[in-house]
């Protein structure tokens, strides 16, 4: 019996901390805005964008990154630019534990 109520309480901890975590990057980017990176690992688990930067510090690189989330936070648009032209657009569903997964 304790052990399953340990078994409970672990589970409960798990989906409310990955809650946190999903909860955490809506807080952290408006929807429908592009925000630009240097780098995107869609491998990375926990996911994590890492910061954002202004489109003039991206602008000079070679390759960049935008992201873009959608209105409930649990998708993004990534679109990759090589020397300041898309070259392509993927759409990722950002599941609870926050790792990514190809649309």
């Amino acid at each position: 019996m304790r052990q399953g109520v340990r078994i409970a309480a672990a589970v409960i901890a798990i989906l409310f901390g990955a809650g946190a975590s999903a909860a955490s990057l809506a807080e952290k980017f408006q929807p429908g805005v592009p925000y630009y990176f240097e780098n995107f690992d869609p491998a990375m688990k926990p996911w994590d964008p890492g910061q954002d930067l202004n489109i003039e510090e991206v602008f000079k690189n070679y390759v960049y990154y935008e992201i873009i989330f959608d209105q409930s936070g649990r998708e993004i648009t990534v679109n990759r630019y090589l020397q300041n032209r898309k070259e392509s657009s993927d759409r990722f569903l950002v599941r609870p534990d926050r790792s990514l997964e190809a649309k």
